[in-house]
Formats: C-alpha cells, structure tokens, sequence
C-alpha cells in the first residue's frame, strides 16, 4: 500500500515514538544529539525532544521523536526497542498513542523544512523555484492615499510573490504566493536600517510564497520504494486574495499523479 507524505508537520501517532528509560548520565542535549544520530538512519526527522522525567519517577529522561513516514517510524521503532543503542541499559521506544480527537487543521511546513523534506525525496537538484514576479506593494498604498495622510506618517513595507516550484524529473509545477508586511517608522529608520528591512520583507514573501508552493504536493511512497508525486490544487491561495489583478499570474492545475521520467 503506497504511503503519502505530505509538506505539513507530522501529528499522526503512527509517525510519533516515545523513548523513555534514558540514562541520567548526559545531558537533555547530548542525549538529543545521540537520539538524533541514530533514529536519522532510518528516514528523515521532524523534531527530537527530550524532557527529564516526572518527580515522581527515577532520574533520567525521555524522547518524543516525530518521523515524516510512519514506515521509517515503524521501522525505527522495530529495530530499537529493547536495544542499548548509545547507552549501557536497554531504551524502550513504542509508537504514540491513538487519541480519537477532535481533527485540527494541518499546520504547513515552514519555508526551511519544505526544502529539507523535498531534499531527501527528490535530491539537491531534483527540484527547483522560479520566481514569476515580486512586486512592492507599499507604494500602492501610498500612492492611494497620497492625498489624505500627513507626511512622516508611520507608513508599512509590503511585498507580494508569485512563483513556481518545479520538479523537472516529474514534469510537475506547482504554483505559490506569498505576502509579507512590516510597519516601517519613516521617522526613525535610516536609509540602511530601511534597505535592509525591506530585504528582509521581500525574502519573507518569497518563504511564503514557496511555503504555499509545496502544500498542494504530496510525496507518494510505492510499495516498491518509489516516490511518485500528487498535485492537489487549494481552493484558496494563501495571502493573495486581496490583491485581485495579481491571481491571475497563479495557476492552477488539474488534480494529477506525476511518476519519474
């Protein structure tokens, strides 16, 4: 049975361990950085936690460590339960427990992790982004109300992006945008703080825009170990609704299931 794997933070308890009977020896971090060495052989990470134990408990520690897959989860959880791994005394390493909750809204990957994520499916170079236009958007503003704000008024940056993320070895596009504002104080920023602010805006729109890029892909594992990849094309695009005459420049594709040429 083919496994998804989608560009949202991992909730589901088939893809969560918990690790517990860690030794009071090292520390929270270096015990992260050996939990860390070791579950990352068998796919890629989401997060490793450690927290001491409960007072009421011996000392030591446990890990909550979340997988991308649930294979790679169960097989991590499969090959360590029981074993020393880095320590003289055995872990015990079982998967999160089910709760029948109330469903909550996936909360996407940030504009660092979905690289991360495409990286170990794709390759360094099995993906790229194309930037179809990046438009200052606070002089339109400004321009609008020219007429009716005093001057040295506290005025914003904002920034929108359109782009594409492209995975050539799939022949699959997937379309983002992103918007990102900043107040900006035209009496106290100088011209470098205000350069470098407005940077710092335009590299926000371009996260977010690659951000919204990756959620409508999801990675499908095969039973044979390949990866093939879904378009699902949103309904809404992400901060671009206000902005009518730049949805055009978003385009959306049929539902489609790309395999590797």
């Amino acid at each position: 049975m083919a496994e998804l794997v989608s560009f949202t933070v991992p909730t589901e308890s088939d893809k969560t361990l918990l690790v517990w009977e860690l030794s009071s020896g090292p520390t929270a971090e270096a015990l992260r950085h050996s939990l860390l060495a070791v579950f990352s052989q068998f796919g890629l990470l989401y997060s490793v936690r450690v927290f001491p134990n409960a007072a009421v408990a011996r000392p030591g520690f446990y890990a909550i460590i979340k997988f991308y897959s649930a294979r790679d989860a169960h097989r991590a959880r499969k090959a360590c339960d029981q074993k020393q791994l880095f320590q003289n005394s055995p872990v015990k390493v079982r998967l999160g427990t089910k709760h029948k909750a109330v469903q909550h809204q996936a909360l996407a990957l940030n504009s660092s992790q979905c690289p991360e994520l495409a990286n170990y499916y794709f390759g360094f170079n099995g993906w790229s982004k194309r930037i179809i236009r990046l438009q200052d958007l606070s002089d339109l503003e400004e321009r609008a109300n020219e007429d009716t704000v005093p001057p040295l008024q506290k005025q914003s940056l904002k920034f929108f992006c359109a782009l594409e993320v492209v995975l050539p070895s799939y022949e699959c596009r997937s379309p983002g945008a992103g918007m990102a504002e900043e107040p900006l104080d035209t009496l106290e920023e100088g011209p470098l703080s205000f350069l470098m602010k407005r940077r710092t805006i335009q590299k926000l729109a371009i996260q977010k825009a690659v951000s919204d890029a990756f959620q409508k892909l999801l990675i499908v594992i095969l039973e044979s170990g390949k990866i093939a990849v879904e378009y699902r094309p949103c309904e809404e695009i992400t901060d671009a609704s206000t902005e009518d005459e730049l949805q055009d420049l978003i385009q959306k594709f049929p539902r489609k299931l790309y395999f590797l040429h």
